[in-house]
């Protein structure tokens, strides 16, 4: 016979996760096994039973599962890992996402780590151990996009008002964004699903970061100008050092 494990802390967050999609941090069961590392660890053992992991991320205020890569050749076959996506978004959705992960990812990620090392100066000059401080949450520091500047900066690429409101609603509906009136910003798997480590480099290193920058929104423009003037710092200064 097959063991059959207690419904215990471990087995209720991977039921509330597969149940909701995600979960906030903030959340009881979240909090428990982040702190615990031995719930943290019969979570990972019953989620890759099935083939399945949890996604966390310190600059993100939620959970998430995603599938290992033995299930997704399983379930999706080499064919469906050679798609640009599995949530069936269109080629403009994609395209959509990425411009909307830039504006709102990038400055966040920008102010949660000026912030923390802000904080590090101030209180930990003095400190003999270091020691480790809570990074800024992602509801008090990231920016929401204005609608009217996506459509006016980006509508003529990305298909028009039409196909611009269809594939929002996708994203919102994918837990990507959330609508706040002409506002758009940052749903719970924004910065969960999309790798910033692989992502962030390629766009602020290539023409995309120049594109971005010229966003007429207030907020998200001057930060990725910033953002891209510091990556390409280092490159300027080794080319007037050679």
């Amino acid at each position: 016979m097959s063991a059959v494990f207690p419904f215990d802390d471990a087995a209720q967050l991977a039921a509330q996760l597969l149940a909701r999609r995600w979960l906030p941090r903030s959340h009881p069961l979240v909090r428990r096994a982040l702190i615990d590392t031995d719930v943290w660890a019969d979570l990972g053992k019953r989620l890759a039973a099935v083939g399945l992991k949890v996604v966390d991320n310190l600059y993100a205020d939620h959970i998430s599962l995603a599938m290992l890569r033995p299930a997704e050749v399983a379930v999706f076959g080499e064919t469906g890992l050679a798609a640009n996506n599995n949530l069936d978004l269109p080629r403009d959705g994609v395209a959509l996402l990425i411009v909307l992960w830039s504006l709102i990812v990038l400055p966040k990620r920008q102010r949660q780590v000026a912030r923390a090392e802000a904080k590090d100066e101030g209180e930990g000059q003095a400190e003999f151990f270091a020691t480790d401080k809570p990074l800024p949450t992602a509801a008090s520091v990231s920016p929401t996009l204005s609608y009217r500047s996506l459509l006016a900066d980006f509508g003529n690429q990305l298909g028009k008002k039409m196909r611009l409101d269809s594939n929002l609603k996708l994203l919102e509906r994918n837990g990507f964004i959330v609508r706040r009136g002409e506002d758009i910003a940052e749903g719970p798997l924004l910065d969960l699903l999309l790798d910033y480590d692989t992502l962030a480099p390629r766009i602020l290193d290539g023409a995309l970061a120049d594109v971005l920058a010229r966003s007429t929104d207030p907020l998200a423009g001057p930060a990725v100008l910033v953002m891209t003037a510091k990556m390409r710092q280092p490159e300027e200064q080794g080319e007037i050092t050679d």
